[in-house]
């Protein structure tokens, strides 16, 4: 079988199984542990909301255990400085809090507090090659983002690093898109080759899922990508009249008549999305609500959505500004409890590794 057709049955049997798991999820979540996370590198906004914070909280109100990273350590992989990383992690969980996130049933916690969990690269570093880590998707997209600049240690680990997160609390479940696949099957590879060379072939680390995430890929208001380092985001914490500011700027076309045609139009077709997924309408019904209403009109019922469905997550955040102690707490008290299993997945490979001397 060819390289290419084996990614195809790849991808099909990981999309088969995400499905799969979809449905169990509906009768039994509780058996599943889920990992995900962001980087603390600026301010979460909307295409985030729409791609994944979202989908986090549906996961959490089904009753999946959830673990939540803010990974602070892997901001330093692609920059010589993390920038005010303390107010940054401190404005991740002020957003996480004000989406809707529980710390009693989700466990939000920062890398660098959780020192036995950055101890698993060591053993897990022994089972992979050089080239198997230069030869995965993500490493080889961060760099070519470098601009050419030397590749730092901590970027060609970085998905060693991202092994230990998902593992060190025995996760068995990982949102991602599709283009992650390759670097959550390392994970499941350095899981399997772990329970092989030093557990004996016991189950020390299960092999995790991909659970397929059906993101919207918003667009920012410049028709490029959604991205911080653009600024053309929607922030989750901006103004309603910020907002409105923004999307006055965003990018349409000529045509005055409006469609919803994702080829064609696609700045259009990405705004008529953000209203779509808004207000849970179709985009094809909203399009056709404005009709020859023209870029103003589109623009303004985007903003009408946007700050309508934005509005009780702004103001649960102000009122998180107004007591910052409440987020210390929260950080404190998961940090606390992500210690608690690092520690105890730690001595368990240290058993199974033979490391245990007293």
């Amino acid at each position: 079988m060819s390289t290419e057709a084996t990614a195809h049955a790849s991808l099909d049997r990981a999309v088969a199984r995400s499905a799969a798991i979809e449905s169990e999820l509906a009768t039994d979540a509780s058996r599943y542990r889920v990992l995900t996370g962001d980087r603390p590198t600026g301010r979460l906004h909307l295409g985030h909301y729409l791609g994944t914070l979202a989908n986090r909280v549906r996961l959490q109100d089904l009753g999946v255990q959830t673990m939540l990273l803010v990974a602070d350590y892997q901001v330093i992989t692609d920059r010589d400085d993390a920038g005010p990383i303390a107010e940054r992690v401190r404005d991740l969980v002020t957003d996480y809090l004000a989406l809707g996130i529980d710390p009693e049933r989700t466990t939000i916690f920062a890398h660098s507090a959780v020192p036995a969990l950055n101890q698993l690269m060591l053993p897990f570093l022994s089972l992979v090659t050089d080239s198997e880590l230069r030869r995965n998707p993500t490493v080889k997209a961060e760099y070519e983002a470098t601009g050419g600049r030397p590749m730092s240690a901590l970027l060609l680990t970085y998905p060693v690093h991202q092994a230990a997160d998902i593992l060190f609390c025995k996760a068995n479940l990982v949102p991602v898109g599709r283009d992650q696949l390759p670097h959550l099957e390392l994970t499941r590879v350095i899981a399997r080759r772990f329970n092989e060379r030093y557990a004996g072939g016991a189950g020390v680390f299960p092999a995790p899922d991909a659970l397929l995430s059906p993101a919207t890929n918003v667009l920012g208001m410049d028709g490029q990508k959604m991205s911080k380092s653009r600024h053309n985001t929607i922030d989750l914490a901006m103004t309603e009249d910020e907002t409105a500011k923004q999307l006055k700027r965003a990018v349409t076309d000529s045509d005055r008549f409006i469609t919803y045609d994702p080829i064609a139009r696609p700045e259009v077709a990405n705004l008529l999305l953000i209203a779509a997924q808004m207000t849970g309408r179709a985009p094809e019904e909203i399009a056709a609500e404005i009709g020859d209403g023209g870029g103003g009109g589109l623009k303004k019922l985007v903003t009408e959505a946007v700050n309508e469905g934005l509005r009780p997550i702004r103001e649960r955040r102000r009122e998180l500004e107004a007591d910052p102690a409440v987020v210390d707490r929260v950080l404190a008290a998961g940090n606390a409890r992500a210690n608690e299993i690092a520690d105890a997945t730690l001595a368990e490979v240290r058993a199974a590794m033979g490391m245990v001397y007293a």
